[in-house]
């Protein structure tokens, strides 16, 4: 069996999902890991078939490991995207429109993992600017990291590159991230923590409920403006109620670390003044 020194992750992001923002991070978080290479490869916000051709450019990397991540995977260009790259691992990163397509995804070979709360913003001209996108994905990230979602996907990702590091075919993923398993990799020991952790998660998952009325079915602005601030409002409470659920953890020196070494194993730690194991 031959023992991969290097592994070579290429990330291909079309459009905006908060889980798209801080991907390649998640796998090394203090920059030092010594087993991994990553190229990463955006159209920015369009996602477009146009744009998704662009994906033939991360080739001349040679990635060992492919992360496409963008909204709704069962769109055209994110389609076109996969194409590009059938005949390598392929990990497709999307949010919950994305389930509509999770067979044809396993016929087709692909691995996915769908995060559920990661809602679409509320993209009316009237409400949505610049500062309004930042602070929504801002919400989103914290709702992610705090509920345990995001190191859901790292640990995932990280799977596969240990098999692919081993020389072994790997197992691609098969994961629709609900509450429950989001809070189980957010390792609460406070059940009230775990409680809220899981609340923030429902209320982020509901967000698309509003989003998706006021930005497809609501013609008039009177209704749909109104509607996209209340998603965004709902955004933040849940955001905020993932921080009191880290909150308590913290003031019970609970709080789970799971950070990578340098050869990406994957150590862990309770105590804050512990050294990781």
């Amino acid at each position: 069996m031959l023992f991969a020194d290097m592994v070579k992750v290429g990330v291909f992001k079309m459009g905006a999902i908060g889980t798209a923002v801080l991907l390649e991070y998640l796998l090394d978080e203090r920059a030092d890991r010594e087993d991994l290479e990553v190229r990463v490869l955006t159209t920015g916000a369009k996602m477009r078939e146009r744009e998704a051709k662009v994906a033939e450019k991360l080739k001349e990397f040679d990635p060992d490991l492919v992360l496409i991540v963008s909204p709704n995977a069962s769109l055209p260009a994110p389609k076109v995207a996969r194409e590009i790259f059938k005949d390598r691992p392929t990990i497709v990163i999307s949010d919950a429109p994305a389930k509509k397509v999770k067979d044809e995804l396993e016929k087709e070979g692909f691995g996915y993992i769908l995060v559920t709360a990661d809602s679409m913003i509320g993209a009316r001209r009237e409400f949505l600017d610049p500062t309004e996108m930042a602070l929504y994905n801002s919400y989103v990230i914290n709702v992610l990291a705090n509920t345990g979602a995001l190191r859901l996907v790292q640990e995932e990702i990280d799977r596969v590159i240990d098999r692919i590091k081993r020389g072994e075919k790997p197992e691609l993923p098969k994961l629709v991230i609900t509450a429950q398993k989001a809070v189980e990799a957010g390792r609460f020991s406070n059940p009230y923590a775990k409680a809220k952790a899981m609340a923030s998660y429902f209320i982020a998952e509901k967000v698309a409920d509003v989003t998706v009325k006021a930005c497809f079915v609501e013609k008039d602005p009177e209704k749909y403006i109104p509607l996209v601030c209340s998603a965004h409002e709902m955004m933040r409470i849940a955001s905020k109620l993932a921080e009191e659920a880290r909150e308590i953890e913290k003031s019970n020196d609970t709080v789970f670390r799971s950070p990578h070494a340098k050869d990406g194993k994957i150590l862990s730690k309770i105590k804050l003044m512990e050294k990781p194991e």
